[in-house]
């Protein structure tokens, strides 16, 4: 979970929306625009190829690039955040 003190809203008004080829999970504990940033930051340096979308409002994650669920949710439990399968 973020430890910043900012907790400054990354909401720009849109959710992201699953698209064909992309992953979506749930990040209940992604509660600012920094812990976005955190996890669009880790999931794309640790697997090239990707695009992130991360909404703290919606608490949503969209990821294009990979249909490797599993590496997708082992990097962003590493970067300190608990990943769920979006319903």
């Amino acid at each position: 979970m973020c430890g910043c003190s900012t907790h400054q809203s990354g909401n720009t008004g849109q959710t992201p929306m699953p698209k064909a080829g992309s992953l979506t999970l749930r990040v209940e504990d992604m509660t600012c625009g920094h812990c976005a940033g955190t996890i669009k930051n880790a999931v794309e340096s640790s697997l090239p190829g990707t695009q992130v979308d991360a909404d703290p409002a919606s608490k949503l994650v969209s990821i294009r690039g990979t249909a490797d669920l599993a590496a997708v949710k082992a990097v962003v439990a590493e970067a300190g955040y608990t990943p769920s399968e979006a319903a």
